[in-house]
This record gives structure tokens, C-alpha cells and sequence, in this order.
């Protein structure tokens, strides 16, 4: 009989975080369907709304969680937890810009670097290397992404995308820095993050009076979708490297688009469709050699 030893402790760790990571990726992927089903049109009010809800879930969920130790963990981010939450949050609001001024088309095949940024600063800050493995994922995915959005109309500011080019770069630090301080836990930084999403939002908003139907939406589109989905990533993000969290994440933009189809019958194409099984295949086959070296 065996007994397991560190490199099987590390394997279950590690896999662990991943599919943790992939549940958040899940949950973020039904925001597209939410703001199809949403009446109000101005981002920066939605934005607003979805932080705050998001704020009052994820504080919820550290004094849940926290307990009396709550205000301790707070005090234990310090300074990387503050860096997390500011770059989540210019992520999160930065996407809202990007779209208005550049295409979906390069907001998506510019986020889909990700990954590669995530596997740099992961390679100089931390000295975590790539495997062949992994990079043959990368740009297979990258691939996929760019298949899915082959139909879509290219154009776009050079502004916009230089600013969805520093989205996936924050998302990418962001999670080099959880990684790097692991020890800590990063929960309260996600509810720094919101609380600069509520700031920044309600001084952009046109109108923050909304509906009561779409009020309830806001309520799971900040709850549930911003943050349950960060709640996972920050303790999922901790257990595995940068590289591949950030390669995992990319499920959010294979899942998005079906859950419009489904439900809203918003075909997504038959690019967009053969883009996503691409993506698919490349974590299939990431996950799958991983199980078969275990």
C-alpha cells in the first residue's frame, strides 16, 4: 500500500485550485446573459449596481467565514491584497470603456492574452516556468478565441485597445500576486475591489434609478456573478500557477456566448461555436496529461 507523498499532496492542491478557478470562470460567463435580460442601458449604472451588491455579498462572506478573525484578515492583505483589489477593479470597470471604444472582436482577442502576460510576470517574479504542456495550450486557445471571433467586424481605437490590452495585464497581476502571496488569504482584497467599482461608478452614472425587475437582476448579476466567481478565484488562484489559472479562466469566454444562445436564442455562429471547442480541447488536453502524470 502506498502512502501519499508531497508530489501527490501538491498534484490534489494544484487541481484543486484549478477547477476552483474554473467555477468562477462559470459563474463570470453568465454576465453576458444578465445584461441581455437588463432594461437599464448605462454601463456606469449597471456598474454600480453590480458592485454594490457585490461589496455587501463578499463583506457577508468574510464575517461569515472571518468570524471574530474577520478584522484580522482585513489587516493581513496589506499592501499586495490593496494592489489585487485596484487591478480587479480596473478590470472590471476598464472592460466597460473597452467596449465602447474599440470592437468585441479585438476586446476579446486582446483579453485572450491573458494567459501568456500571466506565464511573464509569473516566470520573472516568481520563477515559475512553462512546460511544453501548457504552452502548446496557450496557443491552441489563442487560437480558438481567434476562430470565434472571425466574424465579427474588426475595427476599433487604437485607445480601446490599449485599454483592453491593460485589462488582461491587471488580470494578470493580479493573479501573479495572489500566487506569490499565497499564505495570505485574498478575500477581503476582492472586497477592495468592489468598493473602487462602487467610487468610480457612482460619480460616472448618468442615472442610478433602475427598475424593480432590474433591480433583482443586478442583485445576482453582483451577488452571484462578480462575487461568487471572485470569491472562488481567490482561494483557487492561490493553489496553482499563474499561467495556467489565467489559461483555465479563458473557459468564461467559451461559456458566455452558449448561455445567450440557450436562453435568449442569440445564435453565436458557427465560428464562435467551433472557437469554443478549440478552447476546449486545449484545457481537455492541459488537464488530461496532468492526470495521466499523476
Amino acid at each position: 500500500m502506498s502512502i501519499p507523498g508531497p508530489s501527490h499532496e501538491l498534484f490534489q492542491r494544484r487541481a484543486t485550485g484549478l477547477l476552483l478557478v474554473a467555477a468562477a470562470a462559470a459563474v463570470w460567463s453568465t454576465g453576458g446573459l444578465i445584461v441581455r435580460l437588463l432594461d437599464v442601458t448605462d454601463s456606469w449604472t449597471i456598474s454600480f449596481w453590480r458592485s454594490l451588491f457585490a461589496t455587501i455579498f463578499l463583506l457577508g462572506y468574510v464575517l461569515a467565514q472571518g468570524r471574530r478573525q474577520s478584522l484580522s484578515w482585513v489587516r493581513q492583505i496589506g499592501l499586495p491584497g490593496v494592489l489585487v483589489g485596484a487591478c480587479l477593479a480596473a478590470a472590471s470597470l476598464g472592460f466597460v470603456l473597452a467596449l465602447g471604444l474599440t470592437s468585441v472582436a479585438n476586446t476579446v482577442i486582446i483579453l485572450a492574452s491573458g494567459p501568456l502576460i500571466a506565464a511573464v510576470l509569473a516566470w520573472l517574479l516568481l520563477g515559475e516556468k512553462i512546460n511544453a504542456r501548457t504552452g502548446l495550450a496557450m496557443l491552441l486557445s489563442m487560437v480558438g478565441v481567434g476562430v470565434m471571433v472571425r466574424g465579427s467586424a474588426g475595427g476599433g481605437s487604437r485607445l480601446g485597445d490599449l485599454i483592453a490590452l491593460g485589462i488582461a495585464g491587471a488580470f494578470a497581476l493580479a493573479t501573479v500576486i495572489i500566487r506569490r502571496q499565497r499564505h495570505i488569504r485574498m478575500t477581503p482584497a476582492m472586497l477592495v475591489g468592489t468598493l473602487i467599482g462602487v467610487s468610480v461608478s457612482s460619480v460616472l452614472a448618468a442615472d442610478l434609478t433602475v427598475s424593480a425587475r432590474d433591480l433583482g437582476l443586478l442583485v445576482v448579476f453582483g451577488g452571484f456573478q462578480l462575487g461568487t466567481g471572485w470569491a472562488l478565484f481567490a482561494v483557487g488562484a492561490r493553489m496553482a500557477p499563474a499561467a495556467e489559472v489565467t489559461l483555465v479562466s479563458l473557459l468564461e469566454t467559451v461559456l458566455g456566448p452558449l448561455w445567450v444562445w440557450l436562453f435568449v436564442s442569440e445564435d453565436p455562429g458557427g465560428s464562435a461555436l467551433l472557437g469554443g471547442a478549440l478552447v476546449l480541447v486545449a484545457l481537455v488536453f492541459n488537464a488530461g496529461l496532468d492526470l495521466r502524470r499523476a
